[in-house]
């Protein structure tokens, strides 16, 4: 490897040798972009300095002073004198006494998932052999500020495998320059580049020293839609001799002419169609009114488009986000995800011709499962049914879809009823659902029969034949998913009734449905409130030892080993052998089970062993249940002023409500049951895999989807694709954010929304009541403690935090509506709760004392 690479010999494979900004640089150069011209020194010779220095002792050792020792080592050791000699012979090839940048250029550096910005230095105008040395002395020194180290450890970087190449490119006497995204980088559309620009060199700008000019323009139609003028406070310039000044003087007026903008906008799209990707670029106008580029990487943070379902512009909305998964799912998890749904759309006579594409409204993308929601944003009946089932489940999400509504480009098509109406009755056939009404109606206790059986029946189902052969267990693996949302929906039309029969009490007594939520306090037949208050109940017969001394790691090993106290064994036995299907991020089939990890398990109980005094949660559940009774009496109460027969059918009717309202669980349950049993079998379909030499363990089955498995029945080695599958897995775990609903022209409708006020913390009422307390942030329920009364603020929840509840005082989501899961747990353990809470988890922080009014919906400091 050369010590020393010009511009026009670099390309896009030589990422270890040039790192991401000179690889990117090399690229541009080859395909005739407009690239100042420059050289690179490789990695080789960052490995040199290094080497010299000593620093391997250095990273090898770690620890808190790292960082500052890697820096000073490579500020002091000279540069070794082949490097010495490289840069020497290429600094004179852009001539003597050649202004130039000098920038660092690292292999973790301008990638896909991580671009790294502005985590090394940048020296600007540097002049002389000698002030390019100290300048690329400098640039090594850079990868160990504070600020790289923290970003590598949080992309999950190896210290020891990055390496750093110094680009040295000649300056643009630029007249104006700045950054230009080639997509919105805040509302994530595409096809509309966004430039900031300031006079003198980018710097400014990009180390937002300077409040730029800013300009948005629709590349499709080559047209500025926005221009924003700045004040343009600072400019930064060039000295004669090398270096820079900074001079502070307000300009007014726009920095470039229409003509310009647009010709940078023609430029980005170049350099966009170029790599195939949006692009975060800087760029300059020299005083000859010439455009440069001087850099170009992926802009790392946009969401990406999921498959189009069909032409046009198409409205996605998250079922990760719904199910409170905010984390990506595995290619098995959604391979099942996909016959689901299938079977879903059968239902309504529009299933797909193969079950294994999953419905025709699902698509994925960033490996999550996204619902196509055109059709309803532009029919009469959507725009009417849709909101009414968002506030219920996810109201965030509610305002977003008001929003679209009023968009040109999605506006009403005026398409005929008899499609939606025959598949509406098709599905209310096929899950008898007027028979399944009246039998709620009046054999209520026929119909919690009814629904216990259909668990009894899916029990049946995952019934393997000893003896199956991996193929027959891929078969029954697809029978039994396909078939599980028709088994688990028809139960719906019971819970569908009571939740009706409660609209029609608000109704007939004038009470508002929303000052009726203590009815639905501790309701019966809710599997997830009996699961959980069985666990607290289990807490209070098992022995205290070893639980209160020992780490979760530790009574995992002694669990495993048989070794508990008898009683604490058996009887966490016969818990996970009720519940061990569940798990967190449980509606993934690719994800153990608490029978396979009982870490959060054991982890709750030791929390719950711990804990001093206050009631058990078994004695708020009945005291739930008596102030539930008393607001039944007090409706009614209000409902016979109107009418003395209103009185006797509210008591009635919300009587129904109670007994049928704790089934909305019951469907998840048993499909969790379903995806339990399924993955067991295909873990002995993975057993076989790494029997024949195709897989390296069992658990890697779930990095193939179940067409694959079935291929690779036939033999092969798919250990690299599981490898590439697993990190591409991984570096999806690490997206910050997912949005929730998504235009297929890549915009966020919620970014564009209205921000609250600052420091107003506004949700949906979930669960009545107020409640002052310690706020605890809790991003992963698996290993947190929550001391009791605490107020637990968390992105969203399914089944497996629910354990934390019977400790918690509050409950704050950033997700969900007033049925959604954590609402409906809320209200039945009695705390108070708001749910769609926006930026609860970085509003809030741990420790801080807040107040949740869970009726108004609002959380406030209490200091």
């Amino acid at each position: 490897m050369k010590l020393a690479l010009d511009f026009s010999h670099i390309d896009g494979g030589m990422l270890d040798e040039v790192g991401g900004k000179a690889a990117n640089l090399g690229e541009l150069t080859r395909a005739g972009l407009p690239v100042p011209p420059g050289w690179t020194l490789t990695t080789r010779a960052y490995h040199e300095a290094a080497e010299a220095a000593g620093l391997d002792a250095i990273i090898a050792a770690g620890g808190d002073g790292m960082a500052e020792a890697a820096r000073r080592l490579l500020l002091e050791a000279p540069v070794p004198p082949a490097v010495e000699q490289a840069v020497r012979e290429s600094y004179g090839l852009l001539g003597e006494g050649a202004a130039v940048a000098v920038r660092s250029s690292a292999t973790a550096e301008d990638l896909p998932f991580a671009s790294f910005a502005g985590q090394q230095d940048t020296f600007l105008n540097v002049v002389g052999t000698r002030a390019v040395l100290d300048a690329v002395r400098r640039c090594w020194a850079s990868l160990w500020t504070d600020r790289a180290v923290a970003y590598r450890q949080s992309n999950g970087i190896d210290h020891a495998s990055v390496r750093l190449a110094v680009v040295v490119q000649a300056m643009v006497d630029a007249r104006v320059a700045g950054v230009m995204f080639t997509a919105n980088p805040v509302t994530g559309r595409r096809h509309e580049a966004v430039i900031d620009a300031a006079p003198g060199l980018g710097e400014a700008v990009v180390s937002g020293a300077v409040n730029p000019d800013r300009f948005v323009v629709d590349t499709t139609r080559g047209e500025i839609v926005e221009r924003d003028e700045g004040d343009k406070r600072v400019t930064i310039r060039g000295l004669p001799g090398g270096g820079t000044e900074r001079l502070e003087n307000a300009q007014d007026g726009l920095c470039l002419t229409d003509d310009e903008v647009l010709a940078l906008a023609r430029l980005g799209a170049r350099v966009e169609d170029h790599y195939g990707a949006p692009q975060d670029t800087e760029w300059a106008v020299d005083r000859d009114g010439e455009v440069w580029l001087t850099q170009a990487r992926p802009i790392t943070t946009l969401y990406p488009l999921p498959e189009p379902t069909r032409p046009g512009l198409r409205v996605y909305f998250s079922v990760n986000v719904a199910q409170g998964v905010m984390g990506p799912l595995t290619p098995m998890g959604l391979s099942a995800f996909r016959l689901i749904t299938a079977g879903a759309a059968n239902l309504f006579g529009y299933g797909p011709a193969r079950p294994a594409d999953g419905a025709p409204f699902v698509t994925e993308s960033g490996q999550r499962m996204w619902i196509d929601l055109t059709t309803a944003v532009r029919s009469r009946a959507g725009r009417v049914i849709l909101p009414r089932m968002l506030m219920l489940g996810e109201a965030r999400t509610a305002p977003v879809f008001d929003q679209l509504t009023r968009d040109p480009r999605l506006p009403l098509t005026h398409t005929s009823r008899r499609p939606v109406i025959r598949g509406l009755r098709r599905f209310a056939g096929r899950v008898h659902a007027p028979s399944r009404v009246l039998l709620a109606l009046t054999r209520p206790q026929r119909a919690l029969d009814y629904a216990a059986r259909v668990g009894e029946d899916l029990d049946r189902r995952l019934l393997v034949p000893a003896g199956a052969t991996p193929e027959q267990r891929l078969d029954h693996a697809e029978r039994v998913l396909a078939g599980t949302f028709p088994a688990i929906v028809s139960i719906m039309p019971v819970v569908v009734t009571g939740y009706g029969l409660f609209a029609l009490a608000s109704r007939l007594s004038g009470v508002p449905a929303s000052d009726m939520q203590d009815v639905l306090r501790s309701v019966p037949h809710n599997p997830t409130t009996e699961m959980d208050l069985e666990l607290w109940e289990l807490a209070t017969r098992i022995e205290p030892e070893p639980f209160r001394r020992e780490q979760v790691a530790e009574l995992v090993r002694l669990y495993r080993a048989g070794a508990l106290p008898p009683i604490a064994q058996r009887e966490i036995t016969a818990f996970l052998d009720k519940y061990g299907h569940r798990g967190v991020a449980e509606i993934d089939l690719g994800l153990p089970r608490w029978s396979e990890e009982p870490a959060h398990i054991l982890g709750v109980l030791a929390n719950y062993l711990r804990m001093d005094g206050g009631l058990a949660p078994s004695t708020l559940f009945a005291k739930g249940a008596r102030q539930a009774r008393a607001a039944i009496a007090q409706v009614a109460s209000e409902a016979r002023r109107k009418g003395r027969w209103r009185a006797p059918v509210v008591r009635f009717a919300l009587g129904r409500t109670r007994r049928f309202a704790g089934l909305r669980e019951l469907p998840k349950f048993y499909a969790v049951k379903v995806l339990a049993g399924v993955r067991r079998s295909l873990l002995e379909v993975g057993e076989h895999l790494v029997g024949v030499g195709v897989l390296d363990s069992p658990q890697e089955v779930f990095f193939l989807d179940l067409a694959e498995t079935r291929v690779a029945l036939g033999g092969g080695d798919l250990r690299a694709l599981v490898a590439e599958r697993r990190a591409a897995y991984e570096q999806e775990t690490r997206r910050r954010h997912v949005p929730r609903v998504l235009l297929s022209d890549g915009t966020e409708p919620e970014a564009l929304a209205t921000a609250a006020a600052d420091g107003a913390l506004i949700g949906t009422p979930a669960s009545a009541g107020t409640v002052t307390g310690t706020a605890r942030v809790v991003l992963d329920p698996v290993g947190a403690h929550l001391e009791p009364g605490e107020i637990l603020i968390c992105p969203s929840t399914d089944p497996g935090w629910t354990p934390l509840f019977l400790t918690a005082g509050g409950l704050v989501m950033e997700m969900g509506g007033a049925m959604s899961h954590g609402a409906v747990v809320a209200r039945e353990y009695g705390i108070p709760a708001i749910v769609g809470v926006a930026g609860a988890t970085h509003r809030i922080t741990t420790g801080q004392r807040i107040t949740v009014n869970g009726a108004a919906g609002t959380v406030t400091p209490a200091d």
